[in-house]
């Protein structure tokens, strides 16, 4: 019989604040990550300071934002009231400590209560606070949340405000860097927020004069719009919607009181549900949902009281009212959509005849699509039971409760070999493995019916549980692990056209990955070292000399599973597929999977870069 282990007063332990948050960070911040996703970790470092600042500006006080980040180190000034100067240490190191709690100075507040500032400084390895008001400041610095420098208050010229500069800790983010498209989306959507706020970024100065409209012609280029952006505003609620010409999928942006609520909630519900209703009624006609809705490009913005957010993160809206004896938050969007809406449609004839137009034409294509949809949803049901495509893991990114759910992943691998590497030595916890039979199928210039025709496709978007929307999607991390060589890369490329024809909006989130994995190995018997690059091989030859063993990977296939452990867990190498705002998709995929051989031959020619091996062989 199994002996009992001993549970004492000895087994308890109490920690302090910082050893807490540095012990369980994704309590804090979710998941930690090496920045190559939006919702990395040091990302939400960025954002729990800057929520300050913009807590600050809509009390009424400061209308510019300072942000600059180089290498490492992030530094964000405000010009708000500043931190009360005898409370300087004690707001960014005391737990329960803020003006937070006071729901009268921050009714609609967007950071955390006194939380934020204290994870950042228990996460950094260097932290400064300065506070300056009624010409005087206090300074303090810490390191790992611990006090090693308190200034005393002195005299200055300089404006009220406050400024942070922090070092996230390389302990905890390991090889981690900031990528500068996810920094300015995040900048960008404070400003679409906060009309009148400026950030200036690194130099770079950001503001918004049309709120979420600029969002939506960032997002979709006007010659791909069916009708202008539809631009309504009210008393804590802004939304913003168009149609696309060319994309299938439905496309949502949602905000609570400033927070990106990329896992959307019960706001988001509410606004799909109010825009099909109201367009129900306007014609008067019992169209389906699905038809109303698709290819929709929109956003909407609430302001709550006390919202209620299912993680702390606040990815997803929890809460069912908006605030204290006030109506339901169902309400509340219903009956604003569905005034503004029906107004809007009624002064607007030209916009109200192409929407009707587009649902028409989506009413034509699913009719066309339904009898190869049921098929199809008939073998992806029987395939899933015994799916040999898909090696599922426990948690996903539904799982909002679970704190791993954005760790979720599924990898999507080339060949039985490769994927039996990775099944072997994944986290069965977070990590899938869906493997593809050989090259998948170019689908530029396919329709819709392909996906429910190619089974492979089919069971894909099954796994992914993308058909209707991506608000049930399975996996926060979608994973090309393919091997580094020219059939390797094609495979990627026929992957992303897929995602790209089809669900662009997993690119667009920040969903889309490629694996790293590495081209050399070098060791001797005292350390092992994996080296991505040419230059690292170099590096580590130098380290371990004077004669180190040196392996070329050729493929996934030939790295055992125990090796292969260590390239998808802590140390994983993510490189995310990043769509550029200024690109059509439409020209994107006809430059690059189209006919045009001879243009493609030119540019390849153009930009081919021949680089001399740097090491005697």
């Amino acid at each position: 019989m199994q002996e009992q282990s001993q549970y004492t007063e000895d087994n308890i332990r109490s920690l302090d604040w910082k050893e807490h948050i540095r012990t369980r960070p994704g309590m804090y911040i979710g998941k930690l990550g090496d920045g190559s996703s939006p919702d990395d970790g040091i990302y939400i470092l960025i954002k729990e300071v800057l929520d300050n600042c913009i807590d600050e500006f809509v009390m009424g006080a400061g209308k510019t934002i300072e942000v600059t980040i180089k290498d490492r180190t992030v530094s964000v000034r405000d010009y708000g009231r500043g931190i009360p100067l005898g409370k300087v240490v004690e707001v960014v190191s005391k737990m329960n400590t803020g003006g937070k709690y006071d729901s009268k100075a921050f009714k609609k507040s967007v950071g955390l209560n006194g939380v934020g500032t204290k994870a950042v400084n228990a996460l950094s390895s260097f932290f400064r606070v300065e506070s300056v008001r009624d010409n005087q400041q206090k300074a303090a610095e810490f390191s790992a949340g611990n006090l090693t420098l308190e200034e005393d208050l002195v005299e200055t010229t300089k404006r009220k405000g406050t400024k942070v500069t922090f070092i996230a800790d390389d302990t905890i983010f390991k090889n981690y860097k900031f990528r500068n498209d996810y920094i300015v989306r995040m900048l960008k959507n404070y400003c679409y927020l906060n009309k009148g706020l400026t950030i200036i970024y690194n130099g770079e100065k950001f503001v918004s004069e049309n709120g979420l409209k600029d969002l939506l012609q960032e997002t979709i280029a006007e010659d791909d719009m069916i009708y202008p952006i539809i631009h309504l505003t009210g008393n804590d609620i802004e939304i913003a919607l168009t149609h696309s010409k060319t994309q299938y999928s439905e496309e949502y942006y949602s905000f609570v009181n400033g927070q990106n609520t990329t896992q959307g909630g019960t706001h988001l519900a509410a606004f799909k549900e109010a825009v099909v209703r109201a367009v129900k009624e306007f014609y008067n006609k019992n169209f389906e949902a699905s038809d109303i809705r698709k290819s929709i490009v929109s956003a909407i913005s609430l302001k709550v009281e006390e919202p209620v957010f299912e993680s702390q993160t606040k990815t997803k809206l929890g809460s069912t009212d908006m605030g204290p004896d006030l109506p339901t938050v169902r309400t509340f969007v219903n009956d604003f959509i569905k005034t503004n809406l029906d107004n809007f449609l009624h002064k607007n004839p030209e916009v109200a005849d192409a929407l009707l137009r587009k649902i028409l034409q989506a009413e034509r294509e699913r009719k066309e699509l339904s009898g190869i949809r049921k098929l199809a949803k008939d073998r992806a049901k029987k395939a899933s039971l015994h799916n040999k495509k898909l090696r599922d893991c426990r948690v996903h990114l539904t799982d909002a409760k679970n704190p791993r759910s954005l760790e979720s992943t599924l990898f999507i691998t080339e060949g039985n070999s490769a994927s039996g590497s990775i099944t072997k030595s994944r986290d069965v916890n977070t990590q899938a493995v869906f493997s593809l039979r050989g090259k998948p199928l170019n689908t530029y210039g396919m329709t819709k019916k392909i996906v429910y025709e190619n089974e492979e496709f089919n069971l894909l978007q099954a796994a992914l549980n993308i058909e209707e929307d991506y608000e049930n999607l399975r996996y926060n991390n979608i994973v090309l692990a393919t091997d580094a060589d020219v059939d390797g890369m094609h495979i990627r490329l026929l992957m992303i056209t897929f995602f790209l024809q089809f669900f662009p909006e997993l690119i667009k989130e920040g969903h889309l990955y490629i694996l790293q994995t590495p081209l050399f190995r070098v060791r001797n018997k005292k350390k092992t070292i994996y080296c991505y690059s040419e230059e690292e091989r170099v590096s580590a030859i130098e380290e371990l000399k004077p004669k180190p063993e040196i392996t070329r990977f050729k493929g996934l296939g030939e790295i055992s599973p125990d090796e292969f452990k260590n390239f998808i867990g802590e140390d994983i190498r993510l490189e995310p597929v990043m769509l550029d705002k200024t690109s059509s998709i439409e020209k994107l995929l006809e430059f690059y999977m189209g006919k045009n051989t001879p243009n493609r031959q030119e540019f390849i020619i153009g930009n081919l870069k021949v680089e001399l091996d740097k090491v005697e062989n």
